[in-house]
């Protein structure tokens, strides 16, 4: 066995601990507000993006159907 890796390298049993709150104590509380805060930010800037994405998707079907031409096998874009 290598050196470092001792009998009390797991610290549980398994090497892993199923805990009934896994966001525990004050680094957990740390955590939980950073991944809410992620998420807020994630919906906020779809919300914002969904609109300018709806429109291009709009223009470019509209720019399909305006040039002449046959429609190739990719689609009209």
């Amino acid at each position: 066995m290598p050196r470092g890796f001792g009998r009390g390298y797991g610290r549980f049993h398994g090497g892993y601990r199923r805990d009934l709150f896994p966001f525990g104590g004050v680094y957990g509380l740390i955590d939980l507000l950073l991944l809410v805060g992620i998420l807020y930010f994630l919906v906020k800037l779809f919300i914002a993006a969904a609109p300018y994405a709806l429109g291009l998707a709009v223009l470019l079907i509209l720019r399909a159907f305006l040039r002449p031409g046959p429609i190739t096998r990719f689609g009209p874009f």
